[in-house]
């Protein structure tokens, strides 16, 4: 995760990362691609940070729009921010081996950590951002707006995210009320190889009854699901390949 400055000192710290940025920018050697970095952005550092135009939600590490907003609202540029990026990825802060506490070293190198950074400047801290429209219908729109592709891969989606299971493969025959439960309660059967609580454990929460219903409907639909649709949101329980 990307360990950023406490509100009450983010413009110092931009100050003295400023550096980095017109010594990166002056370099010439490379174009940041910034549809790549948001990609690389909701697979690598998405299930530990919150950034709106992403569509992610995680807590893990700091809240990215919060940690810049400050600063852009003061007048720090894109190129500021990419600087202080790339600065910490390649040397997180603090640095320990609990992933709780920071970032591993060099989530992203080279032309990703370009792009990524690229991405990052250009989005965190915006004013209103949000995730571009996807087509595939609302429950597509869900999908996206809440990161999904960064940890799972789906067709439909063209996602290819690796950290949770390929959605096509376990939950291809599901019901509507299995995939359901697999969203609300994802710790309650963990998909064979991978941890526990990775997964958000609120989105009963965070998604209104509609929204809920409407991924569940596209996620039967794109994975060759079973079953009718869920009534107003709701689903009996019933055994999950959840993960």
């Amino acid at each position: 995760m990307i360990k950023l400055p406490t509100p009450i000192r983010p413009l110092l710290a931009l100050a003295a990362m400023a550096a980095v940025a017109l010594g990166a920018s002056a370099c010439g050697t490379t174009t940041a691609d910034v549809e790549n970095g948001r990609i690389l952005f909701i697979e690598r550092c998405g299930t530990c940070h919150t950034l709106a135009e992403a569509g992610t939600t995680a807590t893990v590490g700091p809240n990215l729009d919060d940690a810049f907003g400050a600063a852009r609202e003061a007048g720090e540029g894109g190129e500021t921010i990419e600087g202080v990026v790339e600065a910490q990825v390649e040397f997180p802060r603090p640095s320990t081996e609990d992933p709780a506490i920071s970032m591993p070293a060099d989530v992203v190198e080279g032309q990703e950590l370009e792009d990524v950074a690229a991405y990052v400047g250009k989005w965190a801290g915006v004013p209103g951002a949000a995730p571009p429209k996807v087509p595939g219908g609302p429950g597509a729109q869900v999908f996206a707006n809440n990161g999904c592709g960064g940890c799972h891969t789906l067709a439909a989606a063209k996602s290819g995210g690796t950290v949770g299971p390929d959605l096509d493969e376990v939950l291809s025959g599901q019901s509507a009320a299995m995939i359901h439960e697999d969203i609300v309660d994802p710790n309650k059967v963990i998909a064979q190889g991978y941890p526990p609580s990775v997964m958000p454990l609120n989105f009963e929460e965070t998604l209104s009854p509609e929204e809920l219903e409407d991924l569940v409907e596209y996620l039967v639909e794109s994975t060759g699901g079973k079953g009718a649709a869920l009534q107003g949101g709701k689903a009996g329980g019933a055994k999950s390949k959840g993960g």
